[in-house]
């Protein structure tokens, strides 16, 4: 009786080790948004396994036209029908903007969506953006260090004059910041 009792004990934590071991392996991304949907998007996006400048990367190679420049990018925390990911605005030098869906935790694309450009910018021109001389991967390096080594989650273009300049947000080790960068790579708060 003892025998088959042990033997029983066995097998029911074995099945159970089983089912452990087969049970899916959430994302860091994922498991803060599980853990407490009551998180802010930096606290959330501090843990995403892919950063900004990656996405920004990714983003800017894809389409068929070439020369095309991050304008935009906004972090968003999972929900039911999309995972952890940045949304990042492309602006080519034709005019046309495309808004990519780019993974946090996996850095692949998964979504694609072309958007008029008249929608998004009332008063900048595709030139502007061309012709600037600190491009959005750079505000973004700029921003992290000025944070001091934070993580940039969400940047955005905003016109100064006739050129732009970037706010960057930064999620830092227990609070976000926002840092604007202008034209030129200088700080300017």
């Amino acid at each position: 009786m003892i025998t088959r009792l042990t033997a029983a004990a066995g097998l029911l934590a074995l099945s159970a080790s089983l089912a452990v071991a087969q049970t899916p392996t959430a994302t860091p991304a994922e498991t803060a948004t599980k853990a407490d949907s009551n998180l802010k998007e930096w606290q959330v996006a501090k843990v995403a396994k892919i950063g900004l400048a990656q996405a920004l990367t990714t983003a800017e190679a894809q389409g068929d036209e070439k020369g095309g420049r991050a304008i935009d990018a906004d972090f968003e925390k999972a929900d039911s029908k999309d995972p952890a990911h940045y949304a990042i605005k492309v602006v080519y030098p034709s005019g046309k903007l495309v808004e990519y869906g780019i993974n946090a935790d996996t850095g692949a694309l998964y979504k694609t969506e072309n958007q008029p450009f008249e929608r998004y910018f009332t008063r900048l021109k595709a030139s502007d953006f061309q012709n600037a001389k600190t491009s959005l991967k750079d505000a973004l390096a700029i921003a992290e260090q000025k944070a001091g080594g934070g993580k940039a989650y969400e940047a955005e273009v905003e016109k100064d004059g006739s050129t732009v300049q970037y706010e960057i947000k930064v999620a830092g080790a227990d609070k976000d910041q926002k840092i604007k960068v202008g034209p030129d790579g200088k700080v300017l708060n």
